[in-house]
């Protein structure tokens, strides 16, 4: 349809709507029939469906409810015989037939009578509106638009909101409320309705998978619960079955994948989307004449089909190959031109493609023909607020940042961003062929939008995409931030692996390399073990290497995903150490020549099985190392008390979880005496332990609270030498070392903290004392820099103390400057007036 035409329908409709009745179901037998449907007893329903029809029963119901089962089992030819009967015979009330035809049309490839059939309906609409007043009517009018991607909120205001308020007890119009809002992205409207559809209707399998997709992108548990009930209330349910395989694919288990499309092929064997799946299982794969084969089959009973290349392309971008998801895209676009849905997944491609231009320009497109698409309305957003962002941009690399963290801190994360080019590109033999481009968010919503296009995503620090970067900034992350250099140098090293590989590596693999280079490059950084990884390890959560992509799909908490990251480092580790960088390299290059992991892997390591044996014996070796004479087992009762803890000491000494139970309760009670033999024993067992709620931790606590600064010194710095983003004690260990004068400490912990928080203003404040102290007016200079944009405490004394510094470094006309500056705030600012007196009046006053 055109849109100048399905406009005018609208307008039309809104005009004509009157008072809605109420379609009546003959047939005693026909709720039997639906519930032989629901419960995916296709042949049953069939059979009844069919009696009913050939008996000549006056419902129109009967031959709709034979169509779709027809179109579920692949009996596309008997669908249409069915529908060009019921078509001839049913002539007044029965628009959701005739909607349905064009389904029937297309899958026996006959476009032309599809296109002659929505040109009828339309017409039909226009002429005797009237005619279509029941409620499935109106649903089958407002779903009808919505494929033509007409104004969702009109369809919503005009069709299902009047259906609801005729009969809030309808349960289909909940549905088709729900299948809009998943339609235009607005899943939270879309899990209210189907919650109030299942109420009235709980046997409905679909309204289960509707369910599944409404938390699809945020409540991975809530996804799997519902497909699990969709399931059990009909095995065949196809959307379900089809939905598990695309999550399957998502977490790289190809096999498991294979096994739910096979699932759908023994019910249907022409759906066309099983073989588009399979089509994305073979180009992930490497078997690019296979994926040709695929496609076509999925193209075979209706060629210009352009859900097929619209399904290929979205999954292969969710694999991070974009450039082979927009030609997908673009490709679909040629077979349905004026498909708002199909032009905005392309500019999403070429966003994460970093093709700026192109990509906005199709959002904006979006924006204007679909106004209800959520995830278009909110990159609009961004996209005006990312024109104040401030913009760097050196040797390949585009740094975009909000306007005054820039000021604070963007030259130096461009210089790590340039050293991890350099470093990691060098190691891994790429060079990108087009520039990088970083964004920084200090909105964690905004990069939400950004990243997902929907806000959410807590967790996440940072993404990348191959040349696209996003990250949340320490302003995003409240009172405990990440360290922002090891985000970034993490993010980085997938720019280098994404480019090497073409985009063509699995989840984990990425990951893995990431946490290692983050070690590589400062042992701090990356994960680190502790007691409870060494714990999931020696029990039952270390994952097959084979499957580790799908640990970062289905976590079972956030510590889990954590977790999954750390077991990817170490098969890094392990591969390594065991075969050596050449040979991570060459599987690199493998999978970018289009080889599976697992072969790539083979090939270089021998058997899979192996490899699997050989890692678990690896990490297990690890575990044990650490805390070898600890007696790590769990006691029975939970929650702990004082009683049990020091009853199960008597039985095992060296408890771990007692030991440390007892401890923190004797800190938290300024208990020194108390606290001591639990904490020597802990520190004589797990000396390494730098967990929440360690020894050293609790050693810290205590001496904070007597005041013996020198031992506070003693463990604070210990926990910063293995906790980088501890800025509890960088701070105490900055503030007990300017205490004692000891200022190169101050400047270490100042450097410190800034890594973590570089909007910290007490990080700069002691970066400028310390550089005063230790006569080096460049720390001073740096950190009053960046102060003038936190909004000092006194300005004037500020920029006369910046002035100062810029003399000691023989810049005079930038001294001048922050001198008059500082006169501005205070006229009457005698030293100012003595040190401007000092630079000679030639020195022009405008230099920055």
């Amino acid at each position: 349809m055109h849109r100048r035409t399905c406009s005018i329908l609208v307008v039309w409709l809104a005009l004509s709507l009157g008072g809605i009745g109420a379609a009546v179901v003959t047939a005693a037998d026909f709720g039997a029939a639906q519930s032989h449907f629901d419960a995916g007893e296709y042949e049953a329903c069939n059979e009844i469906a069919a009696d009913a029809v050939e008996a000549g029963i006056w419902n129109v119901r009967w031959p709709m409810l034979l169509i779709r089962c027809q179109l579920t089992t692949g009996q596309y030819a008997e669908a249409l015989e069915t529908f060009e009967a019921a078509n001839k015979r049913f002539t007044f009330n029965a628009l959701p037939l005739q909607i349905m035809g064009i389904e029937v049309y297309r899958m026996n490839n006959l476009q032309e009578q599809a296109e002659q059939e929505r040109a009828r309906i339309e017409g039909k609409i226009r002429q005797s509106l009237g005619r279509f007043m029941n409620k499935d009517s109106l649903l089958a009018i407002g779903r009808y638009l919505a494929d033509q991607g007409e104004d969702a909120r009109k369809i919503l205001e005009l069709f299902y909101d009047r259906v609801i308020e005729s009969d809030p007890k309808f349960a289909d119009a909940y549905v088709a409320a729900t299948e809009l809002a998943l339609l235009k992205n607005d899943f939270k409207l879309a899990a209210e309705n189907i919650e109030t559809a299942i109420k009235l209707s709980p046997d409905d399998p679909q309204l289960y998978f509707l369910k599944a997709k409404a938390w699809e992108p945020t409540d991975s548990q809530q996804v799997e619960a519902a497909l699990q009930i969709a399931l059990d209330k009909n095995p065949k349910h196809i959307p379900s079955l089809l939905l598990l395989a695309e999550r399957a694919i998502d977490g790289e288990q190809y096999p498991k994948a294979e096994k739910r499309l096979a699932e759908i092929l023994t019910i249907n064997p022409r759906f066309p989307q099983a073989f588009a799946f399979r089509a994305v299982i073979a180009h992930l794969q490497g078997n690019e004449n296979l994926e040709k084969e695929e496609r076509a089959a999925a193209l075979e009973i209706w060629e210009q089909n352009p859900e097929v290349d619209h399904l290929i392309g979205r999954e292969l971008s969710q694999k991070y190959r974009f450039a082979e998801g927009a030609e997908y895209q673009r490709q679909a676009l040629v077979l349905q031109p004026s498909s708002s849905r199909i032009a905005f997944q392309l500019a999403q491609d070429l966003l994460h493609l970093g093709d700026d231009e192109a990509g906005w320009a199709l959002v904006e497109q979006t924006q204007e023909q679909d106004p209800y698409n959520v995830v278009a309305f909110n990159l609009i957003k961004l996209h005006d607020a990312l024109a104040d962002y401030e913009v760097l941009e050196e040797d390949g690399i585009l740094l975009r940042m909000d306007k005054r963290e820039a000021a604070i801190y963007g030259d130096q994360a461009m210089q790590l961003l340039q050293a991890a080019k350099s470093t990691l590109c060098a190691k891994y033999e790429v060079q990108p062929e087009k520039r990088v481009i970083v964004e920084i968010f200090p909105s964690q919503k905004d990069f939400a939008i950004r990243t997902f296009g929907l806000p959410g995503g807590e967790g996440y620090l940072g993404v990348c995409f191959g040349r696209l970067i996003t990250a949340n900034s320490p302003a995003s992350q409240g009172a405990a931030p990440a360290n922002w250099q090891s985000v970034l140098w993490h993010e980085f090293c997938h720019v280098a692996t994404l480019e090497k590989t073409r985009n063509r590596m699995p989840r984990w693999l990425s990951e893995g390399i990431s946490v290692y280079e983050e070690r590589q490059q400062n042992p701090r950084w990356g994960e680190q073990m502790n007691p409870v990884y060494r714990e999931w390890i020696l029990g039952e959560e270390l994952t097959p290497v084979s499957e580790l992509s799908n640990a970062f799909l289905t976590p079972k908490s956030a510590l889990h995903v954590q977790f999954a990251y750390y077991q990817s480092s170490l098969v890094v580790d392990f591969f390594v150490e065991r075969y050596g960088l050449p040979a991570l390299l060459k599987v690199l290059t493998d999978l970018g020549a289009g080889m599976p992991i697992n072969e790539a892997l083979q090939r270089h390591s021998g058997s899979l099985d192996a490899l699997n044996a050989e890692f678990a014996a690896y990490a297990a070796e690890i575990a044990n190392a650490y805390g070898p004479e600890v007696d790590w087992e769990r006691p029975e009762q939970q929650p702990l008390d004082s009683e049990l803890a020091k009853a199960l000491l008597k039985e095992s000494p060296d408890n771990y979880w007692a030991l440390r139970f007892l401890a923190k309760q004797a800190v938290s009670e300024q208990d020194a005496v108390a606290a001591a033999p639990y904490l020597d024993r802990l520190d004589e067992l797990l000396p390494e332990d730098v967990s929440d709620g360690c020894a050293t931790a609790l050693r810290a606590e205590l001496a904070q609270q007597v005041g013996d600064g020198p031992k506070e010194r003693s463990y604070r710095q210990h926990l910063v030498d293995h906790r980088p983003a501890d800025l509890v004690s960088l701070r105490r260990l900055a503030e007990l070392a300017a205490e004692e004068e000891d200022w190169q400490a101050v400047r270490n912990a100042a450097e410190a903290i800034l890594a973590v928080q570089p909007l910290l203003p007490d990080g700069h404040q002691w970066l400028a004392d310390s550089g005063q102290a230790n006569e080096q007016p460049a720390d001073v200079v740096r950190g009053l820099q960046a102060l003038s944009n936190l909004d000092p405490v006194d300005p004037a004394g500020l920029f006369f103390r910046w002035g100062e510094a810029l003399l000691q470094i023989d810049q005079p006309a930038a001294a001048k400057r922050k001198l008059l500056i500082a006169l501005e705030y205070a006229p009457r600012y005698r030293d100012a007036y003595r040190l401007l007196d000092t630079i000679p009046s030639e020195v022009e006053k405008e230099s920055p």
